[in-house]
């Protein structure tokens, strides 16, 4: 009996197949696996709530809710404000303030705008600076720094108190409601308060007839003093210029004689004017020596 021979079974390459060595290289990379795991559900949940959001009831349905939250929010008790503390202002500019603060109480903490309430509060002419804070204890607090006046400055329209910068910080009617704070005039004045100020410090030994200081053409001072006499001073070196009038007055009392002006605006050759009376005297003295010489 005749046997037929059978070709061994042909077996299967163990080695992947292109594609499937293609997709797992891919899925070992982190990148793919997290695109794969967390970007596409996100992009298919956010992609379903886009397409609910769409339509026009459930925005309003949502603005509804949100409008619902914020006003439960800023109603509760702890973040409503009930009062303001105002520190550092004294009692009329106190009142001033409050007076002007665009605010009404009770109201939300979050319906405060600080900024706004700090600048309402520098815009007085007395305030230097503002701080604001607000307390959970329900209370806005203002912390002010006044400007402290420290020269009167005369002009046409009254009598205007000056801080140190030439700001101006309130009005006066008299001069005598602040006899403590040195007087200047002119046009300019208030832009050299410091100048005068030390012009003042310098003439203490005739500070009781010093009477004030004028600008001049915005650029140099007269010292003015009682019985009419005037000290002109230099456009620089004034300070010095008027302490050396001063050591010429201890020296020879020029300022206590019959002198209407004192000219220093050449620092090396201060001259005086005599006033009209003392002059016609010299003049007569003169006239009456020279007769005297003739006979």
């Amino acid at each position: 009996m005749r046997q037929v021979r059978r070709d061994p079974p042909v077996r299967s390459d163990p080695a992947p197949s292109r594609a499937a060595y293609r997709v797992t290289r891919l899925w070992l990379s982190p990148m793919f696996r997290f695109s794969l795991r967390v970007m596409l559900p996100m992009a298919l949940v956010l992609g379903a709530v886009g397409l609910w959001i769409a339509q026009s009831d459930r925005r309003a349905e949502i603005a509804s809710w949100a409008l619902e939250l914020q006003s439960a929010v800023k109603n509760r008790s702890e973040f409503s404000m009930q009062q303001i503390i105002i520190t550092g202002a004294a009692p009329d500019l106190l009142v001033e303030i409050r007076d002007a603060l665009p605010v009404r109480f009770p109201i939300s903490w979050f319906d405060l705008d600080t900024e706004i309430i700090r600048e309402a509060v520098e815009d007085f002419d007395a305030v230097k600076s503002a701080e604001v804070t607000l307390d959970l204890g329900g209370a806005v607090r203002v912390n002010v720094s006044e400007r402290v006046p420290v020269a009167l400055w005369r002009t046409h329209r009254g009598i205007e108190m000056l801080d140190d910068t030439g700001h101006r910080v309130a009005s006066i009617d008299r001069r005598d409601g602040r006899p403590d704070l040195p007087l200047i005039t002119g046009t300019g004045a208030d832009r050299a308060v410091p100048e005068a100020i030390a012009l003042y410090a310098a003439a203490r030994p005739i500070a009781h007839r010093l009477r004030g200081l004028t600008r001049q053409g915005a650029r140099r001072w007269d010292v003015v003093l009682d019985k009419g006499q005037i000290i002109q001073l230099p456009e620089t070196r004034a300070v010095a210029a008027l302490e050396r009038v001063i050591a010429l007055q201890e020296a020879q009392d020029i300022l206590g004689r019959d002198v209407a002006l004192v000219d220093i605006r050449q620092f090396t050759r201060p001259t005086v004017r005599l006033r009209p009376d003392a002059l016609a005297y010299l003049q007569t003295m003169r006239e009456f020596e020279r007769g005297l010489s003739r006979q």
